[in-house]
């Protein structure tokens, strides 16, 4: 017997959004292809091969003797830890499930119908999720050369704007913006506008543009981190968000008890004093993104230079090269969702992942 449609008593802005499809899996790729998993590399979502710092694996280690107990719902020390390494207060400071969360916290504290959300065309499309979960309307702002024109989303912005999203490095074309665009377009933007800078990636840079200090005067800004990608503990699921206190205040309001589980919290605690692991983890991003490059070239294929873990390369037919290398054990990403449906985006491996994957690039587009 067939299920009823709902869909008349559903939220009509649900009826034609297209759900996040995240990388795929090797355990989903071995088991529909029969591949060996050992056999199989991802990269596809930007993850650090690395793997966790070791002092954050043994504290999640004996914090699993501790998983009959509720975590700390105030997340009390990693907010601590995180306020001390940057100069804020705890209050300032907000856990999520992951930095998406905090993207779901700002649209529950603060868009409503008909508001919008202004967004570069082709950065991560969750912004646009998020926005059309609430019923508000994702104005997309191109930018040339895969980059965040700020001046262009500046002029973009009307009474009904509610928040802009600045992903920097940008997700999924690796560009940056400036410190003199940031400063130039915070000059311009209104009072009544949320201004949410999207650092996951923030770690990567060598001079890393300063947003905090738009946090420490108090504006209408939150700067998203996460543990997912230079920490390695994107499985555990854990960011945060940086703002003024009144703004961290309204966020806390939204959020479910517990969000941020006690492993998590503890792997995240250790990892965030590793310093000797986030560097090994530039060292071979720098080396690995550099060879990356190099060899697109010599293949004659367009790519956009970055300045994150991942490469975005153009090989003509996106999604045959993902699924030919799908067969070959080689999981990268397609861009047909990003309005992209000639490149494909590479996560940077290992220099042995690395190597396979131009080799088996080679067959396809050489």
């Amino acid at each position: 017997m067939t299920s009823p449609s709902l869909w008349h008593l559903a939220n009509p802005q649900l009826k034609d959004l297209v759900a996040y499809e995240p990388g795929k899996p090797i355990e989903d790729v071995a088991r529909e292809l029969g591949l060996d998993p050992s056999e199989i590399i991802k990269l596809a979502s930007n993850e650090n091969p690395l793997g966790p710092s070791p002092a954050a694996l043994e504290a999640m280690r004996d914090m699993l003797s501790r998983a009959h107990f509720y975590p700390d719902g105030g997340g009390y020390h990693l907010r601590n830890a995180i306020a001390g390494k940057f100069g804020l207060a705890r209050e300032n400071v907000i856990l999520g499930n992951g930095s998406n969360e905090i993207i779901e916290f700002i649209g529950h504290g603060f868009l409503r119908p008909g508001d919008e959300v202004i967004a570069a065309e082709h950065a991560f499309v969750v912004y646009t999720l998020m926005a059309t979960l609430f019923g508000a309307r994702t104005i997309e702002v191109p930018d040339p050369g895969f980059v965040h024109d700020l001046d262009a989303m500046a002029a973009a912005v009307t009474p009904r704007t509610r928040e802009v999203f600045i992903a920097n490095p940008n997700n999924p074309t690796g560009t940056l913006v400036s410190q003199e665009e940031i400063d130039r377009f915070m000059g311009r933007v209104p009072d009544h506008v949320i201004v949410i800078f999207d650092e996951a990636y923030h770690e990567f840079l060598d001079n890393p543009p300063d947003t905090l200090k738009f946090v420490r005067e108090g504006r209408n800004v939150i700067v998203l981190r996460t543990f997912s990608k230079i920490q390695g503990l994107a499985n555990l699921r854990i960011g945060y968000g940086l703002g003024p206190v009144g703004l961290i205040e309204v966020l806390q309001k939204t959020r479910q008890p517990f969000n941020a589980n006690g492993i998590a919290q503890a792997g995240a605690l250790a990892g965030l004093h590793d310093l000797g692991h986030q560097d090994r983890t530039r060292e071979i991003t720098k080396e690995g993104r550099a060879y990356l490059e190099k060899e697109f070239a010599a293949l004659g294929l367009g790519f956009v230079p970055s300045h994150a873990n991942f490469v975005l390369v153009k090989v003509g037919d996106g999604d045959a090269v993902f699924n030919a290398l799908m067969r070959r054990g080689i999981i990268v990403r397609a861009m047909r969702s990003y309005k992209l449906p000639e490149w494909i985006r590479v996560s940077v491996g290992t220099m042995e992942q690395n190597r396979r994957f131009v080799q088996e690039l080679r067959t396809l587009v050489g």
